[in-house]
């Protein structure tokens, strides 16, 4: 069964190493695993995985990973930017197999680090729609996030939403909350607007959206959506499975924040709702190259994407598996086809524009 031992210390910050250690020692599906880990100086019938993702459920996953394999999972958990920084320092040495993080832009960012080799995979190609996958097999999206609009039940009527772009609009002055542009979601979504509407407009778009603002960002999504629910503003941009979180509290409070507010998903006329990833990509020294793919491969199974999209209220990538009861009762939207690849791309923009207009 599932064991945890061999508590560690990250050099910034507490990290946990677990491992997985179920079924047989014998590699995955692939019988060249063992003699290219042999070759390379890892250990026959493991994987190391380095993850910035904090769920319980993602520990099942591995479990299962690991029954159905016999290869074991080592994992290190930690911020995403510690992850990377360690890689880093272990350099040609790391024992890393795999880096798993949220957001589309920090996957970038270990790219642009040289963190991350291509790698090939018909399993994974397949699985994973094109636009949620880097568009030369550095990394690859396990899990989707909506950025929604999360409106007063009271104080909006649902008509009056339309697009992201429409809440920079005068009849929105003093109604908006929002986060603080150094949070990476809000630079991911200003990176997808830059690719679909260009920098200029999309400058002109975050002056008129501080222009809206009902106060200075502070908090993060969750707070957002309470201050929604308070009247403190009328609409907030969130991802999804945030309100769905406060939606299947066992929290009375809770609960009353999700009932006064709705969601909305936003350019439904047009591209389409923007969508953030978490993913992961093989590490450029991979010492047990064979079996870290494998392990991707299982993580866009049936059986792996329903645990992702059913304990965490995310939307799998994998078409045909069913979402989370209350996010399913959000309903179908359309999704804003932009490459993910294209939010860290055009990171450098983002920044100079949330600089130049005064986004906190």
């Amino acid at each position: 069964m599932w064991n945890r031992r061999n508590f560690l210390a990250l050099a910034a910050s507490t990290a946990v190493v677990i491992t997985a250690a179920c079924g047989s020692s014998q590699p995955g599906a692939d019988s060249g695993a063992s003699e290219e880990a042999n070759a390379t100086g890892g250990s026959q019938g493991e994987v190391n995985v380095y993850s910035s993702r904090h769920y319980d459920s993602d520990d099942a996953i591995y479990q299962r990973f690991t029954e159905e394999t016999g290869i074991e999972v080592n994992l290190i958990e930690g911020d995403a930017d510690e992850l990377t920084e360690r890689i880093k320092n272990e350099g040609a040495n790391s024992p890393a197999d795999v880096l798993i993080t949220v957001d589309a832009g920090r996957l970038w960012r270990a790219e642009q680090d040289g963190l991350f080799q291509p790698i090939e995979s018909t399993a994974l190609t397949q699985a994973i729609p094109e636009n949620l996958r880097h568009p030369e097999g550095l990394w690859f999206g396990l899990t989707q996030r909506a950025r929604v609009l999360v409106y007063n039940q009271e104080t909006v009527d649902p008509s009056e939403l339309s697009t992201y772009e429409a809440l920079a609009e005068p009849q929105w002055q003093g109604r908006v909350c929002v986060r603080s542009s150094g949070n990476i979601y809000n630079q991911s979504l200003l990176g997808s607007m830059i690719e679909s509407d260009g920098a200029a407009e999309t400058e002109d778009w975050v002056k008129g959206l501080v222009a809206n603002l009902a106060r200075e960002p502070e908090g993060g999504d969750i707070d957002q959506i309470k201050a929604v629910a308070a009247g403190q503003c009328d609409v907030a941009i969130v991802n999804h499975y945030y309100w769905a979180r406060l939606a299947k509290s066992s929290k009375p409070d809770e609960q009353a924040v999700a009932a006064a507010t709705g969601v909305f998903f936003p350019n439904q006329n047009d591209r389409g709702t923007h969508v953030n990833i978490s993913g992961a990509g093989v590490v450029v020294n991979a010492p047990n190259r064979e079996n870290a793919i494998a392990f991707l491969e299982f993580l866009v199974t049936p059986e792996a994407q329903e645990i992702f999209a059913n304990s965490n209220n995310e939307y799998p990538v994998l078409q045909g598996v069913e979402t989370d009861p209350v996010v399913s009762e959000l309903g179908n939207f359309k999704v804003d086809e932009t490459n993910v690849s294209a939010y860290g791309r055009n990171n450098s923009e983002v920044v100079k524009i949330v600089d130049r207009t005064g986004w906190k």
